[in-house]
């Protein structure tokens, strides 16, 4: 495989700063660290020649980073407890808590579902990405389904294209809804921000479908479908619509309170430091027997908490 290599263009934002810094801000998923070290190995250039750390960008520039192939690091297996809720010799389906990382990647080499995935069935190495299929973000609670052998990982990513692998989330979201909806927007990288997504011409097809559980003061609590899989997907399409998830750190915007609300009330919103999201339910085929199979995870105690809470403030 082949080095990534990245062309990024400065902006008026960065102009006249350093260039480790700008790299830097441009690329968070990279340490300022690392980030010296390539332009100290001239895997940096910015027409043609080799900068310094120390160099100031000016706008229009085309900076060019060889990066590096990672050294690939071999899947370990952990003993991880694992809230399993069904499981055969094709499938096996859990509940992920918030806080749980689904794969190991940059900054979480270990600790992940898929760690304790392999503990738990060792078998699951010969497979890609151990048999996951799909994820959940970090922070998102709920229902994820993994494959045990080849043909059922294959008949699992058909049902995710063709739509028969049906996903319902429940989500606490800011502002009042008044009905239900779809939402059909393209998602892809952000332009700058290689961390998160954003609605772009030129991402990827994506559709999600809401509807209205329950209404509050300030709030609206949503069941929610996908079409689609991308990443963030939710949480990018709530926010677009300029109702984002409540608790999101990354797409959720400044916290809006009601107004009079208690002190009790006010540390239960404030104090909710994830997005309010959770896979509530999942369907599928079975991949042997063709047999239709659901499954329901209960609401977590802290989501639990919190639309409590806003039930009681609304009936003030």
């Amino acid at each position: 495989m082949s080095n990534e290599i990245l062309h990024l263009e400065i902006d008026a934002t960065m102009a006249g700063r350093r260039l480790d810094r700008v790299l830097a801000a441009l690329l968070p998923a990279y340490s300022r660290a690392r980030i010296q070290q390539w332009i100290k190995d001239g895997q940096v250039t910015i027409a043609g020649q080799v900068p310094r750390q120390r160099d100031k960008v000016s706008l229009g520039q085309i900076v060019e980073i060889n990066v590096p192939e990672e050294e690939e690091i071999p899947w370990q297996a952990e003993a991880i407890k694992l809230n399993i809720i069904f499981e055969d010799e094709h499938l096996i389906v859990t509940e992920k808590p918030a806080g749980l990382v689904v794969h190991p990647g940059a900054g979480n080499y270990s600790g992940t579902l898929l760690n304790g995935l392999l503990h738990h069935d060792p078998g699951l190495a010969k497979l890609a990405r151990a048999g996951i299929v799909h994820r959940l973000d970090k922070n998102t609670s709920g229902l994820l389904v993994v494959a045990r052998n080849e043909v059922a990982r294959l008949s699992l990513i058909q049902q995710l294209q063709d739509h028969s692998l049906k996903r319902e989330y429940l989500t606490v979201v800011q502002g009042t809804i008044i009905a239900g909806g779809e939402i059909n927007q393209p998602i892809g990288r952000h332009y700058r921000d290689r961390t998160k997504m954003a609605i772009t011409p030129s991402g990827k097809p994506a559709l999600t479908t809401y509807r209205v559980s329950e209404k509050y003061r300030q709030h609206t609590l949503l069941k929610v479908n996908l079409s689609t899989g991308r990443t963030h997907q939710i949480r990018v399409h709530m926010a677009f619509i300029k109702h984002p998830v409540l608790g999101d750190p990354v797409y959720g915007g400044r916290l809006k309170l009601p107004k009079n609300i208690t002190e009790e009330f006010r540390n239960i919103l404030t104090g909710f430091k994830r997005q309010a999201l959770h896979a509530q339910k999942l369907g599928l085929v079975h991949p042997l027997t063709a047999e239709n199979m659901s499954w329901e995870s209960p609401v977590p105690e802290d989501m639990k908490l919190l639309i409590g809470a806003l039930r009681s403030d609304s009936k003030q």
